[in-house]
């Protein structure tokens, strides 16, 4: 049996999805989540096998980076990408990021279940309506259009520091920060000040300007 997590910031979409996902032999939705964030920590928690992930929950971590983390810390769990984003451009970085299918919210069931079984057999898959012309699969394959190498001084940053960063730039507390990543409020204060001195920030206004040019965050 395949353990399934659903992220997508609308209930009624995780409902109709894992009701969907659940009818078909040997898958079944185990964990759900509103955010990248939550993505995150259910895959860690719940064991899970194959994910289907929305690349825009707002407000929160751009789906691109969070496709970039799950793969990076997880490399045997299943990425598919379930997206309202038709453009080539999404498409291709996505599945540079590590995704292993990518199907559009437009198309039928069966491209998703399709994607399903074949990402479960350890083989990708793409929307039957999404044509991959030679330049896309050469930009898929490229290591240089990495997010991680574009953003200068983002892979310094640990693990949980980049978890950390997106939350800053919306907003957030850090006592709100410590209850939504189960740390505490010294951790991170300290989490903040390493960022601050590794990417050479001054105040939070700085970190703000760095996480939309850098696409981090999706408002």
């Amino acid at each position: 049996m395949y353990k399934v997590l659903i992220a997508d910031d609308h209930a009624i979409v995780r409902s109709g999805l894992s009701f969907l996902i659940n009818q078909q032999p040997n898958f079944q939705v185990v964990a759900q989540a509103a955010s990248g964030n939550e993505a995150f920590f259910e895959v860690e928690r719940a064991g899970v096998d194959l994910i289907v992930l929305d690349l825009n929950m707002p407000p929160g971590e751009n789906g691109l980076i969070t496709t970039q983390r799950i793969h990076d810390r997880f490399p045997k769990v299943g990425i598919v990408i379930l997206s309202m984003h038709e453009e080539q451009d999404y498409i291709d970085r996505a599945m540079q990021n590590g995704a292993d299918s990518y199907v559009l919210k437009s198309s039928p069931d069966t491209e998703l279940l399709s994607a399903l079984k074949a990402v479960a057999n350890h083989q990708t898959y793409v929307d039957q309506n999404i044509i991959l012309t030679k330049n896309d699969v050469a930009e898929i394959n490229s290591k240089d259009n990495d997010v991680n190498v574009k953003i200068e001084g983002y892979s310094d940053l640990s693990g949980r520091e980049r978890e950390v960063l997106p939350l800053i730039a919306l907003g957030y507390s850090n006592k709100e920060i410590a209850k939504k990543l189960y740390i505490s409020i010294k951790t991170v204060e300290a989490h903040k000040a390493s960022i601050n001195r590794k990417l050479g920030f001054k105040n939070r206004v700085d970190l703000v300007h760095y996480a939309l040019h850098h696409g981090l965050v999706d408002f």
